[in-house]
């Protein structure tokens, strides 16, 4: 089975420095169970490592671009070597001087590819690799460009102070949400700037309607129903770094047990579908699949996940995001695959990556 993202898509750069999913949501829908069988796609990495805190049998990693997986390989790399502290100091979330010492410490753990992509790019590890993407690049273009048209950066750090959820819509609806932040917003955020500047233009193909509009409207639910001072995403967008929230992999006390399980890890550079077509004989039991159906037609959307289904067994569950193209369970694998609604409804209430419009969580029947 042919993957449509890789006609369309340059894969050999880094797209995203870190992921963008919220894994406390991800790990709660997949109920991992001791010796699961995982499949994930790797992006970045965090997210594929933070399902080895929950000691599953087998995390296998998947990802078309090698780009990614260098990523996902130098944080490994930085789990076996480093201190937590210093983890944090690699990737950017806390400032560092000295982040090419540390990768120099984590170099010899490396493939040679990956030693070599990472040698290349003395920059990005000097920046903090999660930081790295493009689709950080653009986050930081906002931050550093458009944000101080519309606020100052004491109004910035007034917004990730702790709140009580009446006094951050009070605070949005007197202090931030100004004509100037609609507007800018809306222009940074379109699909035509997001496109050039963000992620590909072909990830949009089966978007309809208004890119921005929705997306500012999950930046409202973000800034007054979500914590912004316990969410790492919207912090890492308006700051650069993780001031006082960290995603679930990035966290102290699943430092040791990710690092313990990190020989259950392997990771491939391939498709899932053709993934699929070389491990036929393969079980899976949990699946995180990110937004890749995002940018897939709704035929082949359906024709993948009758596949995934096959591949797995009574109880598999999977889960992935909409960002902006709607995709869920056909009615055709009504009697194969059972959507567990509520608990995605419940779960994206609590989704702190707020840009996803919905979260999709389903079991096989």
């Amino acid at each position: 089975m042919h993957s449509e993202a890789a006609d369309k898509v340059d894969f050999s750069v880094i797209r995203y420095g870190q992921c963008w999913e919220d894994a406390d949501v991800l790990l709660e829908a997949l109920a991992i169970s001791p010796g699961d069988v995982c499949v994930s796609i790797a992006s970045a990495g965090d997210n594929t490592l933070a399902l080895l805190a929950r000691s599953p049998g087998r995390v296998i990693a998947l990802d078309l671009s090698p780009a990614q997986l260098a990523c996902l390989e130098l944080r490994v790399a930085a789990y076996r070597t480093l201190s937590h502290p210093e983890l944090l100091e690699l990737l950017g979330s806390h400032p560092s001087v000295r982040r090419a010492e540390l990768y120099e410490r984590c170099r010899s753990q490396l493939s040679d590819s990956v030693r070599t992509f990472w040698d290349e790019r003395h920059g990005a590890v000097e920046s903090g690799i999660a930081g790295s993407g493009k689709f950080e690049h653009y986050f930081a273009l906002f931050r550093r460009r458009v944000l101080p048209l519309i606020h100052s950066h004491a109004m910035v750090e007034r917004l990730l102070q702790p709140r009580t959820l009446d006094e951050r819509a009070d605070f949005y609806a007197r202090q931030w949400d100004t004509i100037r932040w609609r507007l800018l917003f809306r222009i940074f955020f379109s699909r035509f700037v997001m496109g050039r500047l963000g992620r590909d233009p072909h990830f949009f193909d089966y978007v309809d309607g208004s890119v921005a509009d929705r997306i500012l409207e999950r930046g409202r639910y973000a800034l007054v129903e979500l914590d912004p001072a316990q969410n790492p995403y919207l912090q890492w967008i308006l700051t650069g770094a993780h001031p006082s929230a960290l995603p679930f992999a990035l966290r102290p006390e699943n430092f040791e047990p990710i690092r313990r399980n990190l020989d259950r890890l392997e990771w491939h550079c391939t498709t899932l579908e053709q993934f699929l077509d070389e491990h036929r004989e393969l079980r899976v039991d949990r699946y995180n699949l990110s937004d890749i159906f995002e940018y897939m037609s709704a035929a082949h959307y359906a024709s993948l996940l009758t596949r995934l289904v096959r591949a797995g067994r009574s109880g598999t569950r999977l889960a992935y995001w909409n960002m902006l193209a709607p995709r869920s369970r056909p009615d055709a694998l009504a009697a194969e695959l059972q959507p567990l609604s509520e608990l995605a409804a419940e779960l994206h209430r609590r989704d702190k990556a707020f840009f996803y419009n919905r979260f999709v969580v389903e079991a096989v029947r």
